[in-house]
């Protein structure tokens, strides 16, 4: 704009710099954001607000808090105490263990007063971690043929046990460990081929693919009962996360989404989702039938399902702060509102004993003791929790009247508003949470994992990597071995029966017990 085309009017011009104002504000505020992105710390801390720091003052059990009913007398509702720091702990008694004797020789066994042989009279053991690398070995099924001298005819062989891969050359622990490779310990295959290679095998990363297509198909009835289970939930956290797939016959690539949805206690499944677009239709698909609160992001393709009546939106505190955080820098006074979210987490914070003590419980008991732990924690709320969510709106409703809309506080505010209702959903019920942290957390694989894959190979591809990443993050979630629990469950999903699918989820799954291995080495060292 040159200056004989600005306008002779007064308001006209305040408007004009108004508008320049605010288009400068909110670019300040972005390359604010992207330079700590790239160059500044991750962290959301306010090291510098005296209000917040004052929040880790507050004491352990507030004493607003009601009396914990009688029917709570069955849950220990003391905080949890501190393990005791220091000392080392104890090996796993299922490792294998090498047992050295060392002996004194039999000139030194002799008593120094008596001159007699000393006889032993105990033992003392100490225990050194050792480190074996990984190696591969072969199994040979070796088939003994049988036949009658006299005639010769009608010549008999004894039956090969099943393979996972029929005729295939990879045995269930390698296919297990090749699993868990790329998507538990995101190594991708062509690492893997590397790695195979230094122990003498050569083993193509094309062949490692089909191998995992081949383990994704034979575990589909197991993520379908997953899938199942965790509609069946009261609550379900849900986010999603992009990632790039490669376009047949174009050589580029296009982004695609992967989802996760996370379970409650009764149903704790961890499921994922692959979807060739973020289009709303890959969540309303899967979430057809589902009951029940549902916390996610703002993204607009929930809006249908919230829509209807059997789905209530639950929104994300994280995801409102982080908004407001961003836009400190330009607006210093959005500090107050910051420390008083802190307030709501600190708050939360004070509750969370009482739900990890009730976590700890025996299975028989932990159902009612969650039941009240989360009635305790929902007293804490609308004693304490529901008067900082009043100051809260008072403040946005203040500012918003001073704030111009476009500024980062601004859009700040009025994605806070348009999110309050779902916001305050958390007051109603004691099981959820303020945030969506889990979904997001559980993500995190994902986003490490396409650091080095780089791309999905095809939207194929992607859907078989959503049922791995199930069934492996499902068992992190419940401490499973995840090697352990595949290599397993391939042995036995070609016969086991369909009716009993559910003893091979994963928090269901029982391992077979085996002994720890005990080797006996002895030698004397003088």
């Amino acid at each position: 704009m040159t200056r004989p085309n600005l306008p002779d009017d007064i308001e006209a011009l305040k408007d004009l710099v108004m508008e320049n104002y605010q288009r400068a504000e909110l670019y300040k505020s972005r390359f604010e954001n992207l330079t700590r992105k790239h160059f500044g710390p991750s962290s959301e801390k306010l090291q510098d607000s005296p209000g917040q720091q004052q929040l880790f003052d507050l004491p352990a059990e507030p004493e607003a808090v009601v009396e914990t009913p009688a029917a709570d007398a069955a849950v220990d509702n003391s905080p949890m105490k501190k393990r005791n720091g220091g000392g080392r702990k104890p090996l796993p008694r299922e490792l294998r263990r090498e047992r050295r004797e060392y002996t004194l020789p039999e000139e030194q066994r002799k008593c120094s007063c008596c001159d007699v042989p000393m006889q032993p009279f105990g033992e003392e053991v100490s225990e050194q971690l050792e480190y074996i690398p990984s190696s591969l070995h072969v199994i040979e099924h070796v088939r003994i043929k049988y036949a009658c001298k006299c005639c010769q005819e009608k010549p008999a062989i004894a039956p090969v046990p099943d393979k996972v891969i029929d005729k295939g050359l990879a045995g269930p622990g390698l296919l297990a460990w090749i699993a868990v490779s790329k998507f538990a310990d995101h190594q991708p295959l062509y690492r893997q081929e590397s790695i195979f290679g230094r122990h003498g095998v050569a083993i193509a990363r094309s062949t490692q693919c089909a191998w995992l297509g081949t383990v994704a198909e034979l575990l589909t009835p197991v993520y379908k009962r997953m899938i199942a289970e965790v509609k069946c939930s009261t609550k379900i956290h849900t986010d999603d996360t992009p990632v790039n797939v490669l376009e047949p016959g174009r050589g580029k690539t296009r982004q695609a989404r992967f989802w996760v949805y996370v379970g409650d206690e009764k149903h704790p499944q961890t499921v994922f989702d692959y979807t060739p677009s973020r289009k709303r239709i890959g969540p309303a698909e899967f979430l057809k039938g589902f009951i029940g609160y549902l916390q996610a992001d703002a993204y607009g393709g929930y809006d249908q399902i919230y829509a209807g009546p059997n789905v209530i939106e639950v929104a994300c505190w994280a995801h409102a702060r982080r908004k407001v955080f961003e836009a400190k820098d330009a607006h210093p006074i959005a500090t107050q509102v910051l420390d008083m979210i802190a307030e709501m987490y600190q708050i939360e914070a004070n509750a969370r004993p009482w739900i990890e003590a009730a976590k700890a419980k025996p299975a028989s008991e932990r159902a009612a003791a969650l039941a009240s732990a989360y009635t305790i924690r929902l007293q804490m709320r609308k004693t304490l929790t529901a008067p900082v969510l009043e100051r809260i709106d008072t403040w946005l409703n203040t500012r918003m009247q001073d704030t111009l809309p476009k500024s980062p506080l601004g859009q700040a505010i009025t994605y806070t508003r348009n999110q309050w209702k779902a916001l305050k959903v958390f007051l109603k019920d004691g099981s959820l949470e303020i945030d969506n942290n889990i979904a997001e957390n559980a993500l995190r694989p994902i986003a490490l994992g396409r650091k080095n894959y780089l791309f999905m190979g095809s939207d194929a591809g992607g859907k078989r990597a959503a049922i791995l990443y199930t069934l492996i993050r499902t068992c992190e979630r419940h401490g499973v071995n995840a090697w352990a629990y595949l290599k397993d469950v391939l042995e036995r999903i070609s016969t086991h029966p369909a009716s009993e699918i559910d003893q091979l989820l994963p928090h269901k799954w029982k391992p077979k017990t085996a002994r720890p291995i005990e080797l006996e080495c002895k030698s004397n060292t003088s």
